[in-house]
């Protein structure tokens, strides 16, 4: 006989420094949750970036949610060095070659008020990619957070604190596959 499964699906603002495995090694993201339940990420954030990363028990959601041929939007805020110039956002908007790969055309603004900081929203998520668009113009990133997956929002979350998804949040997650 089969044991009822309860799908858990959970937010969480994870720190700089945290590490998005599943592996037994030091400072890994299931160790710092403490979940009850057998969790996995949805995804990766690299070790230096901070923000929005799912966990979920229900293996299924997770390639619906990560796989770039969905298309599926993740939004950062970026922190860089220096400030931030009209032509590196309109040539990152558009793609540009990274690795021997060219990036998804994708959504920048600058955050307002604000000379060092940018907004972006990938539809892909190439290793380390922000990092390295921002690398290619002689940026180096101060703070990268993701604020949002899809229709889930980092919210008022502070570092480390996590939370189940709402209904309402799920509901729209769902209709999105």
């Amino acid at each position: 006989m089969q044991e009822d499964f309860t799908p858990v699906y959970i937010a969480y603002h994870k720190p700089k420094g945290i590490i998005c495995t599943s592996e037994k090694i030091a400072n890994n993201i299931l160790d710092a949750i403490q979940h009850p339940e057998k969790i996995l990420p949805v995804g990766r954030l690299d070790k230096n970036s901070e923000g929005l990363i799912l966990l979920t028990n229900h293996g299924a959601i997770i390639d619906k949610i990560t796989n770039a041929r969905y298309g599926h939007e993740k939004e950062y805020i970026v922190t860089l060095n220096l400030p931030v110039r009209r032509q590196f956002l309109k040539e990152i908007s558009a793609g540009i070659l990274v690795q021997g790969e060219k990036t998804k055309p994708c959504a920048v603004s600058l955050e307002p008020n604000a000379k060092r900081i940018f907004r972006i929203t990938l539809t892909q998520g190439l290793n380390r990619q922000i990092r390295r668009m921002c690398t290619a113009y002689d940026y180096q990133v101060i703070k990268l957070q993701r604020v949002r997956v899809m229709n889930i929002q980092l919210g008022k979350l502070k570092p480390g604190e996590w939370r189940n998804l709402t209904q309402d949040e799920l509901a729209v997650l769902f209709a999105a596959f």
